[in-house]
């Protein structure tokens, strides 16, 4: 198989997820971000953090490797025919993520998109809560800051994906319970102004056992809608005490 290699990325701790590895919407993003066409991305380990990352073509495939050890692989793929809620207003979705439920509880509270222990300018903060009956969707208001420009006034294409990522799970992990994000599919329609006072919205779409489908999308000042997301979301196996 011939094998083209990219320039090689690292994870900054600051885009951690659980304490040691990198959230897996960012890390999706980034290597979203270095091939031309849209792609589902599966993780396939825990991104390690500050550390190279080999960026590497086999076919048509995109793998994102620490040696021999392939971290993540993209596949060319799409969200398809996914369809998202109406948005909620800036208000609306104020009032949602006042009662998230992270607040109290959370499994990776240093987590760079939704920790509540990430300051304003450090972390997204996308501390989305349910919008209540009748929706089953959860959502949060998000002002991009100026660490997020990609150089162009808008923010960069990983953090796109990045905004894509929590909500989905948020919407079906109202008890905070573990998961893991196992595979995303994004479509970013626009790519968001810095300070730009959005909505992101999360929603499930099926479960079975221990894996959950959702979507995501976000929302721009003028409620149109700039990306789409569809998660695969995977509860870890028990295991039972000694």
């Amino acid at each position: 198989m011939n094998e083209r290699p990219h320039e090689p990325v690292i994870v900054s701790r600051r885009f951690r997820g659980p304490t040691s590895s990198g959230n897996g919407g960012y890390v999706c993003g980034l290597v979203a971000a270095r091939v031309p066409f849209p792609v589902t991305v599966r993780l396939l380990k825990p991104p390690p953090l500050e550390i190279g990352l080999d960026v590497v073509e086999a076919g048509e495939r995109i793998e994102l490797r620490l040696g021999d050890a392939v971290i993540a692989e993209a596949r060319p793929g799409d969200v398809g025919d996914l369809s998202p809620p109406a948005p909620p207003t800036l208000d609306e979705a104020a009032a949602a993520a006042s009662h998230y439920a992270g607040f109290a509880k959370h499994f990776a509270p240093e987590c760079f998109v939704c920790g509540p222990r990430r300051a304003p300018g450090d972390g997204l903060r996308l501390f989305a809560g349910a919008l209540g009956e009748p929706s089953a969707a959860v959502a949060a208001p998000w002002t991009p800051d100026a660490s997020l420009d990609a150089g162009d006034g808008r923010v960069a294409l990983e953090f796109m994906w990045a905004a894509l990522d929590c909500p989905g799970y948020l919407a079906v992990a109202g008890d905070m319970r573990a998961m893991l994000l196992g595979e995303l599919t994004a479509r970013v329609l626009r790519r968001v102004d810095v300070g730009e006072a959005c909505v992101v919205v999360g929603w499930p779409i099926r479960s079975s056992g221990r894996k959950h489908e959702t979507g995501t999308a976000v929302f721009g000042a003028q409620k149109d809608l700039c990306a789409l997301g569809r998660g695969l979301w995977i509860e870890p196996r028990a295991t039972s005490g000694a």
